[in-house]
């Protein structure tokens, strides 16, 4: 089943100080009817920005500006409702039968068809494409047969994509997945022009898509300017004249151009601001549950760490670090300590429950054996890993070794920062770390499957530890293919039974959504991925 790299790798908002020039000066331009444009810190994306390869939070914010798709996910209550989709079909959970809307079309005048998406699918599943997103189409037949796991792909296409007419298209799954439907609010399944695959790189300098907003320029460190569509005939029509993404790699910057009145929007509040912010901002301040959590992953695939017995020594660290300690006195409660690998935003009928129990509780003695116990520590040390530009990373890191450090003897914990994300992240899918490193996932869609299967199932695209069991991999695929949702939930909720015993990841702590906007601007809101809906924003 699907190895998705849903997630957008939460926390990854990056901050920075730029010249004057980049940051300062020129007002939103509010004149209260809808023609001022919204200033927003922004951080780079890894890659270009296009639906299947955009696998974190920075691009995922333009391609939500950008596309719309089959579905799209209400920002308040997350729920998944049809959009360009008239309906999505089924009798068995495994073949679907997509009608789409009639009177959507790309920015560039080009009608969305079914072929829209079918082709859009397709270039992502392929393997020559070489698309981050690509594991999400793994559910799809045919899907081995372009993106092998070793060789060269076999056919152009996925099989189980057919093109009935221009409203119209089929998908035969390799095996039952009832919440299927579900996923489709999901950058990766967006629609692309024609103009994507005849000019690639023009399209790419320019992304041309169908939703509320077009690309008016982009350059790269500085800013990405994008300016509402008119043409736009979605019910979400954009309410101001534009967003401007201004790059930072600082977030204390940002906060401070926001203070100065050169900002309109931060989403990423430092923590060292924490405790003026409410001081500063007031009702403009917004602090609320998100679909985020914060683990700490280790390095299945290095044999210091994998080897049989380990699994004490990763609880024995769970065990160390305490998160009661960190949540309040760094993030002032902005976060809360994580009981499973999940999020309190899902809710209980959602699966969110305590399921990591002792080892996820502060308990130094019991660390200390079960490091011990389970032959100690690689060398006797940990180095723990994390891009240090955003999410005030460096901060926790060093509180969560002096933890460690506090538990287990002096010395013990290290931090190994690493200057960006971009370069964190190329890093990350080059395996090159020997010990923990940070993971902030920001869920994609809000269902329990989405913090389970990407992460930990067996070539999950961002399963970036190489984390591999059979028997929770076989817990996912039942609670896939299970069509009663309570019954699917226990399924995956046993599935994080084992995560508990072998800890292949720590979980740290679910992150709120934090924002903090200026008087320039009003009906500001998080969705609950914590990300702006940017085209519900007025400039005053």
């Amino acid at each position: 089943m699907r190895g998705a790299t849903h997630a957008k790798w939460a926390a990854c908002a990056v901050t920075v100080a730029l010249a004057a020039t980049a940051c300062g000066g020129g007002g939103s331009g509010g004149s209260g009817d809808g023609s001022g444009i919204v200033r927003s810190s922004w951080g780079d994306p890894q890659n270009p920005v296009e639906p299947a390869n955009t696998n974190e939070v920075q691009g995922g914010k333009v391609l939500d500006m950008l596309f719309r798709g089959l579905k799209k996910y209400d920002p308040k209550t997350g729920e998944a409702k049809d959009l360009i989709a008239e309906k999505i079909e089924t009798t068995d959970s495994q073949n679907f039968t997509v009608t789409l809307k009639d009177g959507w079309t790309f920015s560039n005048g080009e009608k969305v068809t079914a072929k829209s998406f079918v082709d859009a699918w397709n270039y992502g599943a392929h393997v020559d494409n070489k698309q981050n997103n690509a594991p999400f189409f793994s559910d799809i037949k045919g899907y081995e047969d372009v993106h092998p796991e070793s060789g060269s792909a076999k056919a152009k296409t996925m099989s189980g994509l057919v093109v009935k007419d221009d409203k119209t298209f089929t998908v035969a799954l390799k095996e039952k997945f009832s919440t299927w439907p579900e996923t489709l609010g999901y950058q990766a399944y967006a629609p692309l022009p024609k103009v994507f695959f005849d000019d690639h790189a023009g399209w790419l300098s320019k992304p041309i898509g169908n939703g509320p907003y077009t690309v008016e320029s982009y350059a790269k460190g500085s800013e990405m300017k994008l300016r509402a569509w008119d043409g736009y005939k979605g019910e979400d029509k954009a309410q101001n004249g534009g967003v401007d993404l201004k790059v930072y790699t600082d977030n204390n910057t940002a906060y401070t151009d926001l203070m100065a009145g050169n900002l309109d929007l931060v989403d990423d509040v430092p923590a060292q601001q924490l405790k003026n912010v409410k001081n500063d901002l007031g009702d403009r301040y917004i602090n609320q549950p998100a679909l985020i959590i914060q683990t700490l992953v280790f390095p299945m695939y290095d044999k210091n760490w994998s080897k049989a017995g380990m699994e004490k020594v990763r609880r024995g660290l769970s065990m160390a670090i305490n998160r009661d300690e960190i949540t309040k006195e760094i993030f002032q409660e902005t976060r809360t300590p994580a009981v499973d690998w999940t999020s309190p935003a899902l809710g209980e009928k959602g699966g969110y429950k305590d399921m990591c129990g002792d080892a996820c509780t502060y308990d130094p003695e019991q660390a200390k054996k079960l490091v011990a116990e389970g032959g100690g520590l690689p060398g006797g040390k940990v180095q723990i890993t994390s891009n240090v530009d955003t999410g005030s990373h460096r901060v926790w890191m060093d509180a969560v070794c002096n933890s460690i450090n506090n538990a287990l003897g002096k010395g013990t914990c290290t931090v190994n920062p690493v200057g960006t994300f971009a370069d964190f992240k190329n890093q990350l899918g080059a395996y090159k770390f020997t010990g923990p490193f940070r993971s902030g996932w920001q869920a994609d869609y809000p269902l329990i499957q989405n913090f389970l299967e990407p992460l930990y199932y067996k070539n999950g695209s961002s399963n970036y530890g190489k984390f591999d069991n059979k028997a929770f991999n076989d817990l996912v695929d039942k609670a896939n293919a299970e069509t009663d949702r309570a019954k699917a939930t226990t399924d995956f909720q046993n599935a994080q039974k084992i995560l508990a015993e072998q800890m292949p990841a720590i979980p740290l702590w679910y992150q709120n959504g934090s924002a903090g906007y200026s008087e320039n601007v009003s009906d500001v809101t998080l969705n609950q991925f914590s990300v702006p809906v940017y085209d519900q924003i007025k400039v005053n």
